[in-house]
């Protein structure tokens, strides 16, 4: 599973997506991404998931540093991106929004940020500021 951080030209605000399902987490807000399929590249795959989820081409940068352990022995890991072409529009998501570092803290402090990406706000937080 891949998830990317895209960030503004400025690389002051980050992309967040919010999801619509599963229950569990319809509603919080995350880094957009998706599955990788079997043999593809992260770099690939966040590519391919972010045109589909948002119909954006990205130039995709480094991984951010932490991975995430999900159920069913799937890894998730965030790669940092830019938007190279396109405007992102929510295709599978109820809402997309850019946020600066204080509205980041904002979200984690609120527990409206979905559980898997908290590992990455320190990170994250460390490039906004």
């Amino acid at each position: 599973m891949v998830a990317g951080a895209i960030v503004d030209a400025c690389r002051r605000r980050v992309l967040l997506a919010q999801r619509r399902y599963p229950v569990e987490v319809a509603g919080l807000w995350e880094l957009p991404g998706g599955k990788a399929e079997p043999g593809e590249r992260a770099e690939t795959a966040l590519g391919r998931e972010l045109m589909e989820e948002l119909g954006v081409e990205v130039s995709v940068g480094d991984r951010l540093r932490e991975t995430v352990d999900l159920p069913a022995g799937l890894t998730l890991m965030a790669l940092w991106a830019h938007i190279v072409a396109g405007t992102p529009h929510p295709a599978e998501h109820q809402a997309l929004r850019w946020v600066d570092a204080a509205a980041l803290r904002a979200l984690t402090h609120d527990g409206r940020l979905v559980p898997a990406d908290t590992a990455w706000v320190p990170e994250l937080l460390a490039v906004l500021e």
